[in-house]
């Protein structure tokens, strides 16, 4: 019975995280959308859409909360961050606002 529901519970948590969209499977949807209503095929519609997702992609936010922190986490890095250094960048990084800019 516990392996039954065990079993259940994943297929739930799976099939619903395969039905969202992430940020990027809703750009391709409009992007697509788009071609399709400019009536692009062949070269045209590869050449639309792969400037229609590559469109704003330096400007883009992270999605969550937790691409957020991988964001942070991953600048730190690159600077070398460590200690108090690390941990200050860190909890400033976090605490921006989307519209703040990175330094």
């Amino acid at each position: 019975m516990i392996k039954t529901l065990a079993c259940l519970t994943m297929l739930a948590v799976f099939s619903g995280a395969a039905r969202a969209d992430n940020p990027q499977q809703g750009k391709m949807k409009t992007c697509m959308a788009d071609a399709k209503a400019k009536g692009l095929k062949g070269d045209e519609f590869a050449k639309f859409r792969s400037e229609c997702l590559s469109a704003d992609k330096a400007e883009e936010k992270p999605a969550t909360q937790q691409d957020k922190m991988k964001a942070c986490m991953a600048e730190a890095k690159t600077k070398g961050l460590k200690g108090d250094d690390f941990k200050k960048f860190r909890s400033e990084c976090l605490s921006k606002k989307p519209t703040d800019t990175k330094s």
